[in-house]
């Protein structure tokens, strides 16, 4: 790895503001920043942990960090964090992920929706727990983006925000009923992508309506009336003691979409699915039905894959980060502390996601901890952006 001057570590950093004031400053903010990330793809949940990451690693970190003042206390780390501005963080981010997957998202589906990072909150303070909405490419597994907002309900400004800092062109955009609106619906289609809307009881009229829509329309299959753009499709699937047939109808029919939207709010409107999941274990069989609004046309087999693919942001990223990464043990509260640790770990999770060795993330993280030259090989990825 080059010298802390010309890394791509300290490039990808530069643009960050050092919010101490220059008399104090013992360690350099590109250390401080670099330690704590590779704490953390080691295993490092806290401060505590990152300083004892750091004094271990400490001549190994010198090989290519200049630590002028040596490995910082962490207060240190937790003060720096606590004042780092989390969009400038943000910024370096997204500026790394567009180098390393511009092109792989393209076309695939970006799944957008929220978290809460349940221990972050500070009750004597006034200050409600973390949530987060982040944007997750199906197709690698990687976060390409995240905003914070201190309430569920303000996920509805949050995903306007999220989405214009993203490259949709070619992309699905899938969102959950938080974000079934007819503005987000818009602003997805200007940026170039399609989306696919789940459709709940915040829309009790639509919602209503597709409902009673589908149903006729099933009725007439097969029939003289049977419905312009209509597609049905099954899959199957058994493991882990569950059998689970998920069946997705979709309707295109402009007479249909007429009726459903009549003053045409929602833009792009080109049809309507209702996804049905039937479960079975053991003795007990349960059966839900979702409804969605999508600008793409009545494919069910298609519709099917992408709304199943949405649900990996909550397998392959939320669950990971709670289960992997501990998140919503995470104990961060001063100032904006919370929101700069996760996106340190959302940095740690695509690094190590793109690393090809095979096993979990928690062996990866292990591994990295115990091998050096592991760890500087998921550390080197961030050159791969040219």
């Amino acid at each position: 790895m080059e010298c802390a001057a010309e890394s791509s570590i300290g490039r990808h950093f530069a643009g960050l503001t050092d919010p101490r004031i220059e008399r104090t400053r013992e360690h350099r903010l590109v250390d401080i920043v670099t330690i704590a990330l590779c704490a953390v793809l080691c295993g490092a949940g806290d401060w505590v942990a990152i300083e004892t990451f750091g004094r271990a690693k400490q001549a190994w970190l010198r090989t290519f960090l200049a630590l002028p003042g040596g490995i910082p206390s962490h207060d240190t780390f937790g003060r720096v964090f606590a004042r780092l501005d989390p969009a400038e963080f943000r910024a370096c981010f997204l500026a790394w992920v567009r180098g390393v997957s511009g092109q792989e998202v393209t076309a695939g589906i970006v799944a957008i929706d929220g978290k809460t990072v349940r221990r972050s909150h500070d009750r004597e303070r006034g200050k409600a727990a973390l949530h987060l909405v982040s944007a997750w490419a199906s197709a690698n597994g990687l976060v390409l983006g995240q905003v914070a907002t201190d309430e569920k309900s303000n996920e509805i400004t949050a995903i306007p925000a999220l989405l214009r800092l993203l490259a949709l062109e070619g992309c699905t955009v899938t969102i959950d009923a938080m974000g079934c609106q007819t503005a987000i619906a818009a602003q997805v289609l200007e940026q170039g992508a399609e989306y696919i809307l789940a459709l709940k009881d915040n829309h009790p009229t639509l919602l209503e309506r597709v409902r009673l829509a589908v149903a006729d329309a099933r009725t007439a299959a097969g029939t003289t009336r049977a419905a312009v753009g209509w597609d049905a499709a099954a899959t199957l699937d058994k493991g882990h003691g569950r059998i689970e047939r998920r069946r997705c109808w979709a309707l295109g029919d402009p007479e249909y979409l007429a009726y459903l939207d009549p003053t045409g709010a929602w833009a792009g409107l080109r049809s309507v699915a209702m996804i049905e999941s039937e479960r079975r274990i053991g003795d007990e069989v349960t059966v839900e039905p979702r409804y969605y609004l999508t600008s793409l046309p009545p494919d069910a087999a298609a519709l099917g894959r992408a709304i199943r693919d949405h649900w990996g942001i909550e397998n392959r990223l939320h669950w990971v980060l709670d289960i992997a990464f501990r998140e919503d043990d995470s104990r961060f509260r001063s100032g904006q502390g919370p929101e700069n640790f996760a996106i340190v770990r959302h940095f740690a999770l695509n690094l190590l996601r793109r690393e090809p060795a095979r096993g979990s993330i928690a062996k990866k993280r292990f591994r990295a901890a115990l091998d050096d030259q592991y760890l500087r090989t998921i550390l080197l990825q961030l050159d791969d952006d040219d």
